[in-house]
């Protein structure tokens, strides 16, 4: 089998072939995701604009084909789902940005030894100065997309640190949990953000699965 493009909708239509390949992992997998997206103390309509924001960050299109047509059917405006994808954009700059203080530090030789101190974010502030006009623009897009909306801020935080546990930023996560916590989220509340964030996680490489049958039958 030989494609020019490696996307194409009608590519998912071979998951199943997944299932006969690692059948008992592939269950397993599609268990989690299930209860992952289902209703609980996270709404559906919640999890599955979580599910859409995190698919922007994997850069699955798979999984944003899939979501978005869910979140569609709940629906989920044309708007909450934009505000949802704005929400993952800041989180992933914001993890490249919360980032820099590392190298604030590596650049000054800092011999540290703890690499993710949370003093090391008061350093962030270095780069209103170094980086201003970049800086400000950041900090004003991270304010604007964060700020509730249609998406509730609640919500908004719980994307958030759904987001956070997929680009792996400890500052973030720190951040945004002790955000949602102070809006009143529960840790009932932010595990299952977090599981829906895992379940993307996965999710993008079990559909990405179908592209390594493509290629293997080329």
């Amino acid at each position: 089998m030989t494609q020019e493009s490696l996307y194409q909708k009608s590519n998912i239509k071979r998951l199943p072939e997944l299932s006969k390949l690692a059948p008992d992992a592939f269950k397993a997998f599609s268990q989690f995701d299930r209860a992952a997206v289902a209703d609980g103390v996270v709404p559906q309509k919640t999890k599955e604009l979580i599910a859409v924001a995190v698919a922007h960050v994997t850069g699955c299109p798979y999984c944003i084909d899939i979501h978005v047509n869910a979140v569609k059917k709940l629906e989920a405006s044309k708007e909450e789902m934009a505000e949802a994808i704005m929400v993952a954009t800041a989180l992933k700059a914001g993890s490249a940005m919360a980032h820099g203080v590392n190298a604030l530090q590596a650049y000054d030789g800092s011999s540290e030894d703890e690499l993710y101190a949370k003093s090391n974010i008061d350093r962030l502030g270095e780069f209103a100065e170094l980086a201003p006009e970049a800086f400000k623009a950041f900090t004003q897009f991270d304010k604007e997309a964060m700020k509730p909306g249609l998406i509730n801020q609640k919500d908004k935080e719980l994307i958030a640190v759904a987001v956070a546990h997929v680009t792996g930023c400890p500052y973030c996560i720190e951040i945004h949990t002790k955000n949602a916590k102070s809006l009143d989220v529960t840790r009932e509340e932010m595990a299952e953000a977090i599981m829906v964030g895992t379940a993307l996680k996965a999710g993008s490489a079990v559909a990405h699965g179908v592209n390594a049958l493509n290629a293997y039958d080329a």
